[in-house]
């Protein structure tokens, strides 16, 4: 199908037309799609909108709330350990921030993610991880060896990463090489003590800095780093350099959502110090992806519970009774019911907030203790072709703008390229809106056009391909707003009381989400899943 006639197809019949919450809108003859999931349901509860009545109740044993990784972790172990009675609620988004599409291009369906796209080598601590890796094939041999084998399929191959900076590309997202001596050398200390704290632990034997969070050693000494900003900590120790502040502020939007003036400089170090898998098939510090991020992980888990056991809706009230835990949900079919033995509330913090009226009970108090979200923008460009790059710097699989606002883009087609090109690729662009506070970037994107959110989305592909030489394959573009996209661990969050009551929680109610963590990835998501799974089926 040539171009014109594609436009005026539109997006095809596997664009997200029929998702909640999203807006068909049209760019200078570029189709846009805007996608806001959860954002109507949460503006309802936020609001007061009036609860309906039941029309029909259901029982189960153990209900789980939410089928972001924690709520399908959840599920997954508990259908694995042969419990038949439970049910688990979808929430207003499927896979939650793990979740992917696909564009229906004139090539064939390209998939693209719509939040995560990747997951490091898993560190030994993290062994539900490796279960599930292992379970979908992803881990091939060895999964709890110091170093598994892993499928080719899925390690990121080169090249993997590369810098715009000073007018042309670098390997790499540190340009350690193109900058003087004295700046070099802080480059490399920094990376130095970080690895060195990898190994490192505390007075009470335990590694410093351990994925999951829990599992980190309480070592007075070090805990004291989470009262201080990341940056405050950079400048005390003597790190100056300017590359190495703008690179360490993009690695905290990237993975906390906000700068490293916010982040607390004990997170800023557990970045960088907590993982270390390795693997017997790729270098260290290598990542696992796939077209679709880690949507392709998150089908394998529901792939794995029974259909009998999900139910389409999302939970609008949820109190302990008599018998157990009642959950009054709006359901495909109408509002319903659900009485359960116990259930497991695997939803972002900020929306248990508002479903769960007794939390105050279990120590927990929004007002003080609701770790900070941070609003993010995930857009996904269908190219016809591949824009023109250097000839010394071939396109990597992730890309960014030294200083950009923006986090760069990753190629959603580049774990498929082996001998030639796909005739379609998708980039798939990132950004936190940092900038402003999370309040004011709630209401921004709530407002945001379409030329508003696009302009946003772009800038960094503009910069490193002129406006000219993007529309001249532009097709298609998704963009993804999440007001509440992740958790952003702040000073004091080691202390954060409520988050350590919900964590011990082991009443009718569990908690179970990677807010417990205060901060947002995937083994986190992982641990608090299956410690909930496991406490409920006993």
């Amino acid at each position: 199908m040539e171009r014109r006639r594609f436009l005026q197809a539109g997006l095809g019949a596997g664009a997200a037309l029929a998702l909640p919450a999203c807006r068909q809108l049209d760019h200078f003859g570029i189709p846009v799609v805007v996608h806001q999931p959860g954002m109507a349901a949460g503006h309802g509860l936020r609001d007061g909108t009036p609860l309906p009545a039941p029309q029909r109740e259901i029982e189960t044993g153990v209900a789980i709330l939410g089928s972001g990784i924690a709520g399908l972790t959840a599920a997954w172990r508990l259908a694995k350990e042969g419990a038949g009675d439970f049910l688990l609620l979808d929430g207003p988004e499927p896979f939650g921030n793990a979740a992917g599409g696909r564009f229906d291009s004139p090539s064939g369906a390209l998939a693209f993610p719509r939040g995560a796209h990747y997951l490091p080598l898993p560190s030994r601590e993290s062994a539900t991880v490796r279960e599930i890796l292992f379970e979908q094939g992803i881990i091939e041999a060895e999964p709890f060896a110091e170093r598994p084998r892993f499928s080719e399929a899925a390690l990121v191959h080169a090249p993997d990463e590369r810098l715009f900076f000073a007018g042309k590309w670098h390997e790499g997202l540190l340009p350690t090489d193109a900058v003087g001596p004295v700046e070099a050398a802080q480059h490399r200390r920094f990376l130095t003590e970080v690895a060195a704290l990898t190994h490192r632990r505390g007075d009470d034997g335990k590694r410093l800095f351990c994925v999951p969070l829990v599992q980190s050693s309480a070592d007075p000494a070090w805990r004291r780093l989470d009262a201080t900003p990341f940056r405050d900590w950079l400048t005390a120790k003597g790190y100056t350099a300017a590359t190495l502040h703008v690179w360490l502020d993009y690695v905290c939007r990237d993975e906390y959502g906000a700068g490293s003036e916010r982040v607390s400089a004990w997170a800023g170090l557990h970045y960088f110090a907590s993982r270390g898998g390795q693997a017997a098939n790729a270098a260290d510090g290598a990542l696992l992806t796939w077209p679709d991020g880690l949507a392709s992980v998150a089908r394998g888990l529901a792939a794995r519970v029974p259909a009998a056991r999900r139910l389409s809706g999302h939970a609008l009230r949820v109190t302990e009774s008599r018998r157990g835990v009642a959950i009054l949900a709006a359901g495909a079919d109408g509002p319903l019911l659900i009485r359960a033995r116990r259930a497991i509330c695997a939803m972002p913090l900020h929306v248990a907030a508002r479903i769960v009226p007794q939390l105050g009970d279990y120590g927990f108090d929004p007002a003080r203790h609701l770790p900070a979200h941070a609003p993010w923008l995930v857009a996904n460009f269908l190219l016809d072709g591949f824009p023109r790059e250097p000839a010394d710097a071939p396109l990597a699989w992730d890309n960014v703008i030294h200083a950009s606002p923006g986090l760069g883009w990753v190629v959603a087609t580049h774990q498929l390229i082996r001998v030639a090109r796909p005739a379609h690729t998708v980039f798939t662009a990132y950004r936190a809106l940092a900038e402003r506070t999370p309040a004011d970037a709630r209401r921004w994107l709530a407002g945001a056009d379409a030329d508003e959110l696009f302009a946003l989305a772009a800038v960094d592909l503009h910069t490193a391909y002129g406006k000219a030489e993007l529309w001249r394959r532009l097709l298609a573009v998704e963009i993804t707003v999440r007001g509440h996209g992740m958790a952003t661990p702040t000073p004091g969050g080691l202390t954060n009381a409520g988050l350590a009551a919900l964590r011990e929680a082991d009443g009718k109610l569990l908690f179970a989400h990677s807010d417990l963590s205060g901060y947002s990835v995937f083994e986190e998501a992982v641990w608090w899943g299956d410690r909930a799974a496991r406490l409920a089926g006993r």
